[in-house]
């Protein structure tokens, strides 16, 4: 399976979008609205220009500022599925998917299992419908590399979880290099094998999401993650253990090396929750506010203080949690990272 290679610096109105990019499977690139996501897909797919830099597919060239090489999108072959899909609405399904290509339309009708609307309208079909008649668009064309814009953000939240594990399959099953840009990091999470953090136009790192969620490289790629993100002093507490205070005056220990200022992380996941205080192993106690109380699948998202604790659903009905009630969030001086602030 060819790979794909891009190093390449694209100016944007804010700033350059500077990017260097290996793409063998699955890879997706998350961060906030106006990071360069899109313009990063934009780019391989020829319809941005860089100023610097080269993009190639298994030793064909696509882009190559210095030589002069910029092959028209027509000529790239590249699977595009834009966010809000783009399909056209006065044709049909068969004819959407005719469109990147004739000669499988029947193959891919079945494989997606859109056969049957394939005389229908896109404004009759739902939206994880519109986003397999995307994709067999997008392969229809029988692309070398497969783009993702936003494939799920388009999806109520009802839809989007049965249509991610969808996705996941396909891109599992498929021989094709594959990168996808979001701005939820469960979303890239899901779908892909490495993620890329990007912010501003610079990638702040790229990894397996174990790894990121176990050594992100700074505050910025902790709290996308989804960790709590608390700023305090360091300095030694003993041989094994380093104090943070918080500027409220709080006392966090973590088990991580720090001096100075830095960015205290720790994940929902890692907190217990409690009505009240009691002496156990876990050296880190806040007591706060409850600022909310949020289900999230079979999960509670518990908001205390500065801190968000993630419970079972049984946990939080047991502790019987209200809003405006007070609690206390543990964690072990283990769970925490120290990571430096900017």
């Amino acid at each position: 399976m060819a790979s794909l290679r891009a190093d390449f610096t694209l100016p944007l109105r804010d700033f350059e979008l500077t990017l260097a990019l290996d793409v063998a499977r699955t890879v997706a690139l998350v961060g906030p609205s106006g990071a360069g996501k899109t313009s990063v897909l934009r780019a391989i797919a020829g319809l941005a220009q860089p100023s610097r830099g080269r993009i190639e597919l298994g030793g064909e060239t696509w882009l190559d500022v210095e030589r002069g090489i910029d092959l028209r999108p027509e000529d790239r072959r590249v699977g595009f599925v834009f966010q809000e899909y783009a399909l056209f609405p006065h044709l049909s399904v068969r004819a959407n998917v005719a469109y990147g290509g004739r000669a499988r339309v029947d193959e891919l009708l079945e494989r997606f299992q859109i056969e049957h609307l394939a005389d229908e309208l896109p404004s009759k079909l739902s939206g994880g419908e519109r986003q397999r008649v995307a994709l067999a668009r997008a392969l229809a064309r029988d692309p070398a590399i497969l783009l993702l814009d936003e494939p799920l953000s388009a999806l109520d939240a009802h839809t989007k979880s049965q249509v991610r594990s969808e996705l996941r399959e396909l891109l599992q099953s498929l021989d094709l290099p594959t990168l996808l840009v979001t701005h939820d990091y469960e979303d890239a999470a899901s779908l892909a094998d490495e993620v890329g953090v990007i912010v501003e136009g610079r990638l702040r790192q790229l990894a397996a999401p174990a790894e990121l969620v176990a050594r992100p490289q700074d505050a910025f790629v902790a709290s996308f993650t989804g960790a709590n993100l608390l700023h305090g002093t360091a300095r030694r507490a003993g041989d094994d253990l380093t104090e943070v205070r918080l500027p409220g005056g709080e006392q966090l220990f973590s088990t991580d090396t720090g001096e100075g200022e830095v960015g205290v992380i720790v994940y929902p996941w890692e907190i217990s929750v409690a009505r009240s205080h009691t002496v156990d192993s876990a050296l880190n106690v806040v007591r706060g506010e409850i600022g909310s109380v949020v289900e999230v699948g079979n999960r509670v998202r518990v908001r205390i203080g500065p801190v968000t604790a993630e419970i079972t659903a049984s946990s939080s009905e047991r502790l019987e949690l209200e809003v405006g009630g007070v609690a206390y969030a543990t964690f072990k001086a283990t769970g925490t990272k120290l990571v430096p602030l900017g």
